[in-house]
């Protein structure tokens, strides 16, 4: 989890609902002004990635995570991608995919923040 982002950058607040709605090491996709973002709980903590794989565009969010890691897979050819930074740990994906900061605030409420372009 990230801390709450530079509020005089002037980011956008998606509220998405409570922890709890989150299954353990599942993605979601989630449809943003920012475009889609796969979102993965781990634990107490959330995490958003660009909802699309570096290498051919495929969406992260019908790969597999992998709690242990912090990772999640591209289904197509196996790169998999950090949830802390939006790495490509593996081939053939070579770039990163955006991340986004997630909120969990004390009463359990999750908000995804987007930075306006």
């Amino acid at each position: 989890m990230t801390a709450l982002p530079d509020r005089n950058q002037s980011p956008t607040a998606l509220a998405l609902g409570s922890l709890d709605q989150f299954e353990q090491a599942r993605p979601y996709r989630v449809e943003s002004p920012a475009g889609a973002i796969v979102l993965v709980r781990i634990g107490d903590d959330m995490y958003a990635l660009g909802d699309r794989c570096s290498h051919q565009n495929i969406p992260l969010s019908e790969g597999d995570v992998y709690a242990d890691d912090k990772e999640i897979e591209c289904h197509r050819h196996g790169s998999t991608f950090s949830l802390l930074t939006g790495d490509a740990m593996n081939l053939p994906a070579t770039r990163p995919v955006p991340t986004y900061d997630v909120t969990v605030d004390d009463g359990g409420q999750v908000t995804l923040w987007l930075e306006h372009a």
